[in-house]
């Protein structure tokens, strides 16, 4: 037998094309998995990025057009019988499957394919968004069938693991394996501060504060802007990103008056290597799972402040490597804020034990290694 046959044959699967959180993962995983014990392919939906990058790496793709993150009931059963198309050709030994919609159609599909082995992560759950509790309920129940089609569910923090460990039939099967991050080469700060205000026409500012961020709803932006109408006006923040929320945020930005104090550059390419541009990060978001954006600005000791959701506080202990504060209350943010311009000793100490944090319990050789093991349980590496 060659060593080509002895390889394991693994698809990732993943609702959109774009380039989030749950994006990320399914790059890192594809492109680090040992190539001489995986064979690796990537089906994804709708958007170009992930697709681009993971052909630069020589990594297989498979395009399913139709597959996007609304619900749509021609399209979508367009997407489940390309699923399974492709799944009885490709003859997998391992589905890996990615986010909300594809965990379910993809799960569905993986069964009637016969795939030996389908793992599902959960990256975040639906119900946790502001959403009528009718529809809360109804989701609920789709993800806890996800869970069920697949034989082994993995959760990239404790807390999306406890949200549904009270559901039936969830025992030994739903395990944590912590979201990740890689070593990045930064652009010095100066630097990176005249790249960012060049995007806006704007000098570089004396005080940089950034969120990088899919501009979605659940980002809770429209509280960071709130929060800045006080703030001195040597203060500038930077919101990066692109997204079904951008005309909104626009329109919020003028009508407060904050169009010399809040920016919005669009989505940068390789933003990670600007992190050091930043005085201080904020995420806002008012629901996570465990958001990869806050281990880059880790990475970059940016002092971060964050909302008290999901898996944050799984990375940031408050007061000792960052500030946690609750959602949707632009006055606590506009507290953090204040109390962090002003302690230039603090934002150091804060980046510094967050950096020690993100290193030591964050590596893609952790994740790599924890996730591998539920690939190839009988089988040493």
């Amino acid at each position: 037998m060659s060593d080509t046959n002895k390889k394991l044959k693994i698809i990732y699967a993943i609702t959109k094309g774009n380039w989030g959180g749950a994006q990320q993962y399914v790059y890192n995983l594809a492109k680090s998995l040992p190539k001489e014990k995986f064979e690796v392919s990537v089906i994804c939906g709708q958007g170009k990025i992930l697709k681009e990058k993971l052909e630069k790496e020589n990594i297989k793709v498979y395009e399913v057009e139709e597959m996007g993150r609304d619900i749509k009931i021609t399209d979508d059963f367009k997407s489940f019988l390309k699923l399974i198309k492709i799944l009885k050709e490709e003859k997998p030994n391992i589905l890996h499957l990615n986010s909300s919609k594809m965990g379910g159609l993809g799960g569905f599909a993986g069964r009637i394919a016969r795939v030996p082995k389908i793992i599902f992560t959960a990256h975040a759950w639906a119900f946790n968004e502001s959403r009528p509790w009718v529809q809360k309920k109804i989701i609920a129940f789709l993800h806890w069938f996800t869970v069920i089609f697949s034989h082994t569910t993995l959760t990239v923090s404790r807390k999306t693991k406890n949200d549904i460990d009270s559901l039936p039939f969830m025992k030994n099967k739903v395990f944590v394996v912590h979201n990740a991050i890689a070593e990045i080469t930064h652009i010095p700060k100066k630097t990176a501060q005249n790249t960012l205000a060049k995007m806006v026409g704007q000098k570089c500012p004396d005080f940089m504060i950034g969120t990088v961020c899919e501009l979605h709803k659940n980002k809770g932006l429209e509280y960071l802007i709130e929060s800045s109408i006080n703030l001195p006006s040597e203060l500038k923040i930077y919101i990066i990103g692109d997204g079904e929320e951008k005309e909104n945020l626009q329109n919020k930005i003028k009508d407060l008056n904050l169009s010399e104090k809040v920016f919005m550059t669009g989505r940068v390419e390789d933003v990670k290597t600007l992190f050091k541009a930043f005085d201080i990060f904020i995420l806002p978001s008012t629901t996570e799972a465990l958001p990869g954006v806050i281990l880059e600005a880790g990475l970059a000791e940016n002092p971060v402040i964050a909302t008290r959701v999901g898996g944050i506080p799984e990375i940031i202990e408050n007061g000792k490597s960052g500030i946690l504060v609750s959602p949707k209350k632009p006055n606590e943010i506009f507290d953090a804020i204040s109390y962090l311009m002003n302690r230039p000793e603090k934002r150091k100490e804060f980046g510094k034990s967050l950096k020690i944090s993100v290193q030591k319990n964050f590596s893609i050789e952790g994740m790599l290694d924890r996730t591998i093991r539920f690939y190839t349980p009988t089988i040493s590496l």
